[in-house]
């Protein structure tokens, strides 16, 4: 059966999505958040396989890109992915719903889906950093607020504007 006109769908972020991912983030993000095109393409081949979009109404209205990782580990903001080789946590590092989409759980949904992934990988935990005061989202999502391993990673935390908290979600 068919998945009706309406239903979203769930997908592998493609690089010919690119310029859909661009049009949603310049939709959601104040200018100090917005990542360079070449930046999420060079992401998106270090961990094809941990980036999706979600489609509705004929087309891209929502992403999130992630990358396996280690717990207390975090991507700067405007840095490269560091793939772990003994990865034990799926790192959500960007999640963005278009704001005309709003409402149709497509986040959520994007979410339950990398959730699926990681625990098939055998990954125990996910985990973020939460910006432009979407704490509240993710504690709906069971993430709760953490400590970065060290004052390195403290210090990649420090690159995102405003309150950004590092937050961790057990997979179980």
């Amino acid at each position: 059966m068919a998945p009706a006109p309406d239903a979203a769908r769930v997908r592998a972020m493609r690089a010919d999505d690119l310029d859909a991912v661009l049009a949603i983030q310049l939709a959601c993000y104040g200018a100090g958040f917005v990542e360079d095109g070449v930046l999420i393409a060079r992401r998106l081949a270090t961990a094809p396989h941990t980036g999706w979009v979600a489609e509705h109404g004929g087309g891209v209205r929502a992403y999130l890109a992630g990358y396996p990782s280690v717990i207390g580990k975090l991507t700067p903001l405007h840095g490269e992915f560091e793939v772990a080789p003994d990865a034990d946590s799926l790192y959500l590092h960007d999640l963005a719903v278009h704001p005309e989409a709003s409402g149709l759980g497509l986040g959520p949904g994007l979410v339950r889906h990398a959730w699926a992934h990681a625990t098939q990988a055998g990954w125990l935990h996910s985990t973020l950093v939460s910006v432009q005061a979407s704490v509240g989202f993710w504690e709906r999502q069971g993430y709760v607020a953490t400590q970065p391993a060290g004052t390195d990673q403290q210090a990649r935390l420090a690159t995102y504007p405003g309150a950004s908290v590092y937050m961790a979600r057990r997979l179980d």
